[in-house]
């Protein structure tokens, strides 16, 4: 570490999900251009090594300080939230334990959902955020690298990410699962709250082969969903015409009585609804209709709870992962630690040796200095050699032994 980090200390300051309702984690989220501003004031006020990981569900700022008050005072400084608000339901993780927060974000098993593994390229686009700001030093980088080989192995030698865990994907691996092998279906989702939307945008992304299209009451929200992902967008007006041309029919509207009548429903054609509202948006009459087959969120559900509970089992095998890479990055980090030390004893074994050969010199002129120099350097590699790897030991306390060789040869090291 630099001299500017010689008296901080890492920090991981933050709040998500599991304290924090919608509300509040809204109220000290960061927007883009507020994340700039406070990486660019944290480099005026010294504090030089910062990430900010700002999402739906956690906000944290990552980085070196003498308190964890400085990283406090700059969220709540570029967020609409207080110190108040933020003492009642956050948490500030110090050295190891922010570390090893970091990495298990990254696996997935901190996710609101187990397993979900879209924080990872939140955590990218963080870390290049902080990169183009320039508030990233070696220990963060490797600290992130680790991070993300975590999340690799985790997602490849688990199935912590197997399965569907929400009501929305699950609708679309029902679809896959039974309409992907046939011709080109016609998808109509109607109404786009937040599940809506969801929903269109996996139909998008997991169905291309199939025609989507999409209707709200509000037409402006479908024309902005539009901009964003490859889907149709048809008037509320539309809407009968629309059902009878589907094959398939997302009902997520948020009314407090059935949207989708029996008498819209074609009688001449086969048919899937999948309703995902609550209350049903679907009129229970459609489950009678004899070519109409109904769907609802009873049904998807029990498969995320099962998908869950599958999940949990893998929370062992995560564990593992994760102390795995957490003593690798360890490993680098006392290594990186004792460097000064190694260098700054050799350079004192050198000094002893110049004045070994130049005190023999005067004795013995016929002694061939070059051979004394050669065999005097290789005891030195190998004294420096075995201290290294001392140093590395898992039962070495590498801060006294360290502490010992500097009283002993006088070395001058960087504390960090």
């Amino acid at each position: 570490m630099t001299k500017n980090s010689d008296c901080k200390k890492f920090y991981v300051i933050g709040l998500n999900y599991k304290k924090a309702d919608v509300v509040t984690r809204s109220n000290f989220s960061l927007s883009k251009e507020n994340q700039k501003l406070l990486l660019s004031e944290a480099k005026l006020q010294n504090i030089n090594s910062v990430i900010i990981l700002s999402t739906c569900n956690r906000i944290e700022i990552m980085g070196f300080a003498k308190h964890p008050f400085q990283l406090i005072s700059l969220l709540c400084k570029y967020s609409k939230g207080t110190v108040e608000d933020f003492a009642k339901v956050s948490y500030v993780y110090k050295n190891s334990d922010a570390s090893e927060h970091v990495i298990r974000i990254a696996t997935g098993i901190d996710s609101q959902i187990l397993g979900d593994y879209e924080i990872v390229g939140q955590l990218k686009d963080a870390f290049n955020l902080a990169k183009q700001a320039g508030t990233l030093n070696a220990y963060l980088e490797r600290l992130f690298n680790v991070a993300l080989h975590a999340s690799k192995e985790t997602k490849n030698k688990t199935s912590l990410s197997s399965g569907t865990t929400t009501v929305s994907y699950a609708a679309i691996q029902y679809i896959k699962d039974h309409y992907s092998k046939k011709q080109p279906q016609n998808i109509l989702v109607y109404g786009l709250g937040d599940i809506g939307q969801s929903t269109a945008r996996s139909c998008s992304e997991y169905l291309k082969a199939h025609t989507i299209t999409v209707i709200n009451r509000t037409n402006s929200v479908a024309h902005d969903l539009s901009k964003e992902v490859a889907i149709n967008v048809a008037e509320h007006d539309e809407l009968r015409d629309k059902i009878n041309d589907s094959d398939i029919v997302i009902v997520a509207t948020g009314a407090a009585n059935p949207t989708v009548l029996s008498d819209m429903i074609p009688a001449d054609k086969k048919q899937l609804i999948i309703d995902l509202s609550i209350p049903r948006n679907a009129e229970p009459q459609i489950n009678e209709l004899e070519n109409t087959n109904v769907i609802d969120v009873d049904v998807l559900s029990k498969k995320t709870k099962k998908t869950i509970e599958e999940r949990k089992k893998q929370i062992p095998l995560a564990e593992e992962i994760i102390q795995k890479y957490k003593s690798e990055f360890y490993e680098w980090l006392m290594f990186r630690r004792s460097t000064p030390a190694i260098n700054s004893l050799k350079k004192s074994l050198e000094v002893i040796q110049q004045d070994a050969i130049s005190t023999h010199s005067k004795k013995h002129q016929q002694m061939n200095e070059e051979l004394l120099e050669n065999v005097t350097s290789q005891m030195i590699n190998k004294i420096v050699s075995k201290f290294a790897m001392h140093l590395k030991s898992e039962n070495t306390q590498a801060n006294q032994s360290i502490k010992v060789m500097k009283d002993v040869f006088d070395l001058e090291t960087t504390e960090n």
